[in-house]
């Protein structure tokens, strides 16, 4: 590996004095998941990418050039610098100035440009109307584009059409697309008949199998507990979800020294699963008000005894579990522990009341209000355990003792939580609806609104859409966030895993080996890459 990582640096040695070649370099080598082998290099590359914004020379590139121009904003946004659309006045050469619209005259012979002009909208801001407009445009062109380009048999550059129209960069779990990255970049170089990029694609596979490996590992400790727990053997109502629970796990922090937190999450994921059940399918109303109870007062609480064997056995798994990680995180940081647990316990009694209320909604066949389904929605999606068992693993003392979790943090959870919700009911509207399950935003949607379902759909895609640009807020606003760093990148990936979850129906659903998920798990944590020069 490390000759391969010496002989993929020599490659920005070789692009030093072409900017546009350098950003491409950086753009392959985050695309593949290298970049924490080359982050001195990439933040050298776009510190001097930065610093040339305002030089003549790189007007030059830019004003002709639409994948650069497109390029070097999603990059600078994505990389933490603070650039705004105005930064790039040069997106202003590729429209109409009167109407503020893209001319197709001057983009639609660019495809890759288009590609990459769609990349960069997901970054957009509220009230940035160039992107708003990059959006609609790189949008409408690039749908009507594909049809063309597998007629004329150009199925490369098709394939990255629908794989940007399927699902942005910003809004995928980059490590997630690693594989068909490699797959495109080898495709491209094969085809170039250029050996130069041999030593970045092999370092990326190497480097993908080393990952994979570790998560092998990971996977088999946490299936272990899973199995030595006996919850699932005892719970005949519930879903056995250890690998699909640790694959989102794996979606919010991959890196291989983030083992102990992964194996943490899953804990955490498997009893949210767990508790879904016991609202969604198990429990009567009266049962779940005392189970709720429970929860709230959490330890000698006297509701416990009015519960049925299996929910008095779902209590004390919770609660057991809550106190294990506590006291991990405690010994990790060497904290008291006033630190974390009154947290932890805090979320899981706001997250069952929310459930019990969704519970209500369906029992009483009510359709609530599209705003107090939503409200509710944002806790009932687990997005705030998740995320507060997140920054009590991240944060230092300092951080905790001095505001548990900043205000900007609570609108960038809520966001985050309202994404899961939409996707979650997006991605299982339908089914749920033929179970006679409870309310989803489609439903609620419809009701108020007297929309058809594909109305509503595209609605709440709307708002999936306006949630990811106060995410954006957050991460490439004006004023860096002062939570770490570590935690709003945890947090952001929590909207992204969502998105990958219910893409194709419900990840967490029925067991169909042709599933999307199924494949992803094999792909993921199972097949290793085949390293043909080594």
């Amino acid at each position: 590996a490390e000759k391969l990582k010496e002989e993929a640096k020599f490659l920005f040695a070789e692009a030093a004095d072409d900017l546009v070649a350098k950003l491409e370099l950086i753009d392959s080598v985050r695309k593949l998941g290298l970049d924490s082998f080359f982050a001195d290099d990439i933040k050298e590359g776009l510190d001097a990418l930065s610093i040339s914004i305002g030089d003549s020379s790189f007007h030059m590139i830019v004003k002709r050039n639409l994948h650069f121009c497109a390029l070097s904003f999603r990059l600078l946004r994505q990389c933490g610098y603070r650039v705004s659309q105005g930064t790039f006045h040069m997106f202003i050469e590729f429209m109409d100035k009167p109407s503020g619209t893209f001319m197709e005259s001057k983009c639609c012979g660019d495809v890759l440009g288009l590609v990459e002009l769609f990349e960069a909208s997901h970054l957009g801001l509220k009230d940035e109307d160039i992107m708003e407009e990059a959006n609609r445009f790189s949008t409408r062109v690039l749908k009507s584009s594909y049809p063309r380009l597998l007629l004329h048999r150009n199925n490369d550059l098709a394939e990255r059409v629908a794989h940007a129209l399927e699902l942005p960069i910003h809004w995928r779990v980059r490590w997630f697309d690693v594989k068909w990255q490699i797959k495109v970049h080898e495709r491209r170089m094969q085809k170039m008949k250029k050996k130069v990029g041999r030593a970045l694609i092999d370092l990326a596979k190497v480097n993908f199998n080393v990952v994979q490996s570790v998560l092998q590992r990971d996977l088999k400790q946490i299936s272990r507990w899973w199995k030595d727990l006996g919850l699932i053997e005892r719970l005949d109502f519930t879903r056995d979800r250890v690998v699909e629970s640790f694959l989102c796990a794996v979606g919010l922090a991959i890196e291989p020294e983030f083992s102990s937190f992964r194996i943490r999450l899953t804990k955490i994921i498997l009893m949210i699963l767990v508790l879904d059940d016991v609202y969604d399918v198990y429990g009567s109303i009266e049962e779940l008000k005392h189970f709720t109870t429970a929860i709230d007062k959490w330890k000698n609480a006297r509701e416990v005894d009015e519960l049925p064997e299996p929910m008095k056995l779902c209590f004390q798994a919770l609660t057991d579990i809550t106190e294990e990680i506590s006291v991990e995180i405690q010994n990790e940081k060497s904290w008291d522990d006033e630190h974390v647990q009154p947290h932890l316990q805090r979320v899981w009694g706001d997250f069952c009341k929310a459930m019990l209320v969704e519970a209500k909604w369906c029992r009483d066949g009510r359709t609530p209000s599209l705003k107090e389904y939503l409200t509710n929605g944002s806790v009932s999606s687990s997005g705030t355990v998740i995320s507060v068992h997140s920054f009590c693993s991240v944060s230092s003392s300092s951080e905790m003792e001095s505001s548990f979790l900043e205000k900007s943090d609570h609108h960038l959870i809520h966001n985050v939580c309202l994404i899961i919700r939409l996707c979650n009911d997006v991605g299982t509207s339908k089914v749920e609806q033929e179970r006679g399950e409870a309310a989803s935003s489609i439903a609620c949607y419809m009701r108020e609104a007297d929309a058809t379902e594909e109305e509503a759909k595209d609605y709440v895609k709307g708002l999936i859409a306006r949630a990811w640009k106060k995410i954006n807020e957050k991460c490439f606003g004006p004023q860096p966030p002062a939570t770490p760093r570590r935690f709003v990148d945890i947090t952001t990936n929590m909207a992204r895993v969502a998105h990958n979850l219910y893409q194709d129906g419900d990840g967490f659903g029925g067991q169909d080996h042709k599933h999307h998920h199924k494949k992803q798990i094999l792909s993921l944590l199972v097949h290793p890459l085949r390293i043909e020069s080594c």
